[in-house]
């Protein structure tokens, strides 16, 4: 059973579809909104209060998602709504992160957010196109096969996998909307329309800042629950530290939790605990090592039935934490993610940078060098490459199975390199190879600055991922939020200086500075890392044998993708660093979701519905 939405056309085939399909046999608690004419126009099942619905003569609007938007204001804002393009300022003036579907008349408009957190699908039934926010809902629905060949990729290229190829649905026959773009359905056909561009990186740091800590101070804000508590994630860090503090302003009953750490050096709890004395009216939950699942533990569980799992290891103690969190009457968890992606240190501002500011540029570039421990030759060598970005997508097609780059070469181009496993078949390369370059002919960069491609493409990376995440909590009764993700916070850091953004000086300058007087000074200027390679060892140690006998009758290698002999003789050789540990994980993702994908249930839809009468 499952979450979600879809928007149906408004002809006799959707009544057909919405009551003999999808309200019995996918969603949980299906709800519908309903067009003029009586027929279903939205059929989902969302949490109670994340669905607000208005109308404004033929205008019809729903906000799915998390919304602080009342009944009366999305009218007013849908009688201002003329035609599908002023569409844009009703988003503008609504906050959170939703999916939005407006119905202009017989034009219908589907958007989600430009982070990939909220992404919109759509497919042919019946003659009609159906609107998504699950690329598996429509599968089932159409009777889609998984598309092979993009599977051979995932588990050639694992989590390296970028946007826009790690975008495209597992399903035939199932697409994307970008996430800049909305879709437009109407008499005239279906089309995508671009949205959104990332802003200009203009602002100085000191504005930067101010735009940042608006746009998360009204986030978190909108977070406190009508009913239960609110809950966030509390590491140590400064991601989650800026959120608790926040969240403490107007949630006096927060509940914060956090994993104990494994490797006793690990200085996260001392940092976390330097916050908790300055949250004295919250709850503290440390959840110990014993009382915790292992990192790869239930192995064999079933995936989410849209993608494969970007961090599978984890999901044993996702669930764990979730439904602990719903014990102690939590009902919205905040958590951090997306921090790393928005403030992180990603060094490609450096090649940009180079060609307008080359003594600015060698000078930054020596401190990243030393920080890093970046080999000379090879820096040098990615500083100068030039090409375009459908240039990378051919390389790596082309280096797919050359050895694996230097150990620290520097992130500097279009994406990180892509090398095959030791356990890909042959067949899955050459798949795998035909999907990059056919990507690599209509591809385009998400920002013309290469730094600003970086994060956007750091971002619309994971961002799917955290929804499944989110998906896990919703089944513990808990909503998960995750306020970095949101658009206006996004717009609002990828909005500052590059150079400013990220230097080798400090951790996360730009974070730093918004949440100055916020968050505990010690917190901020904190210059070191929690490890977890203890806790990622002591859970294979655990797990493995239970984690070979997920591939000892593996699906991948039904298909030809992989060969359990060589990932059998991999596991079971002494490894140097956690590389391959990643690669598993990844290899763990497409396994259990193949399993997922062949028992996906078929419903009445695609050749064997009944046709619309014409």
């Amino acid at each position: 059973m499952r979450t979600g939405f879809v928007v149906l056309p408004d002809v006799e085939y959707a009544e057909y579809t919405a009551d003999a399909g999808y309200a019995a046999d996918v969603f949980d608690t299906p709800r519908v909104f309903a067009y003029p004419s009586g027929r279903p126009w939205v059929v989902g099942d969302w949490a109670p209060g994340t669905a607000v619905r208005a109308e404004a003569g033929p205008v019809r609007v729903v906000v799915i998602g998390f919304c602080p938007v009342t009944t009366a204001r999305l009218t007013e804002l849908a009688a201002r709504v003329r035609t599908s393009a002023d569409v844009d300022a009703l988003a503008g003036a609504l906050r959170g992160s939703f999916h939005l579907v407006v119905a202009v008349g017989a034009e219908q408009r589907v958007q989600g957010t430009v982070s990939g957190l909220r992404q919109v699908f759509h497919a042919r039934s019946g003659g009609h196109t159906v609107v998504a926010d699950r690329p598996d809902v429509l599968a089932s629905l159409t009777g889609a096969a998984v598309d092979e060949r993009l599977l051979a990729a995932r588990v050639v290229c694992g989590g390296r996998l970028p946007p826009p190829l790690r975008d495209r649905s597992m399903w035939g026959g199932v697409s994307t909307v970008a996430h800049d773009s909305c879709l437009l359905v109407g008499p005239e056909g279906v089309r995508e329309v671009r949205r959104w561009r990332p802003p200009a990186p203009e602002l100085p740091l000191e504005q930067g800042a101010s735009a940042v800590r608006e746009a998360l101070l009204t986030s978190v804000a909108d977070q406190a629950p009508a009913v239960g508590r609110l809950s966030a994630d509390l590491s140590g860090g400064m991601d989650s530290a800026s959120l608790c503090f926040l969240a403490a302003r107007t949630s006096p009953s927060l509940l914060t939790v956090r994993w104990a750490e494994a490797e006793a050096g690990n200085d996260d709890a001392f940092f976390a605990a330097h916050c908790a004395e300055r949250l004295p009216l919250a709850e503290h939950l440390v959840v110990p090592q014993e009382g915790c699942p292992t990192v790869f533990a239930e192995p064999d569980a079933a995936s989410d039935a849209e993608q494969p799992y970007l961090f599978p290891r984890m999901l044993a103690r996702v669930r764990h934490t979730a439904e602990l969190l719903a014990r102690h009457g939590a009902r919205t968890h905040l958590a951090g993610h997306g921090a790393d992606e928005l403030f992180g240190a990603l060094p490609g501002y450096l090649h940009p940078l180079l060609r307008r500011h080359p003594y600015r540029a060698v000078r930054r570039l020596r401190a990243h060098r030393a920080l890093g421990r970046w080999p000379l030759g090879p820096t040098v060598r990615e500083l100068v490459r030039g090409g375009g970005v459908g240039d990378w997508w051919r390389a790596q097609a082309d280096q797919l199975t050359d050895p694996p780059p230097p150990r620290r070469l520097p992130p500097l181009g279009w994406g990180m390199p892509l090398r095959a496993p030791a356990w890909a078949t042959d067949a899955a390369v050459d798949a795998a190879r035909e999907v990059l370059r056919e990507a690599a002919e209509d591809v385009r960069p998400f920002a013309a600055d290469r730094g600003q491609h970086q994060f956007l493409t750091a971002v619309r990376t994971t961002a799917p991922a955290y929804r499944q995440l989110g998906r896990l909590f919703g089944g513990a009764g808990v909503g998960l939020r995750l306020p970095f993700l949101d658009d206006r916070v996004v717009t609002a850091a990828l909005s500052v200086r590059l150079d400013a953004r990220v230097t080798p000086w400090r951790y996360k300058p730009l974070l730093a500075d918004a949440m100055r007087d916020i968050v505990p000074e010690a917190v901020l200027r904190r210059d070191t890392k929690g490890d977890f390679s203890e806790d990622l060892r002591v859970g294979r140690k655990r797990n493995m044998p239970a984690v070979e006998a997920v591939f000892a009758d593996s699906t991948l290698a039904s298909r030809g993708l992989i060969s359990v002999d060589a990932l059998r003789t991999a596991l079971r050789t002494p490894q140097t660093d956690l590389s391959r540990d990643f690669a598993l994980d990844q290899l763990l993702g497409c396994e259990t979701w193949a399993r997922t994908a062949h028992r996906h249930p078929r419903l009445p839809g695609g050749e064997s519905a009944p046709q619309p009468a014409s």
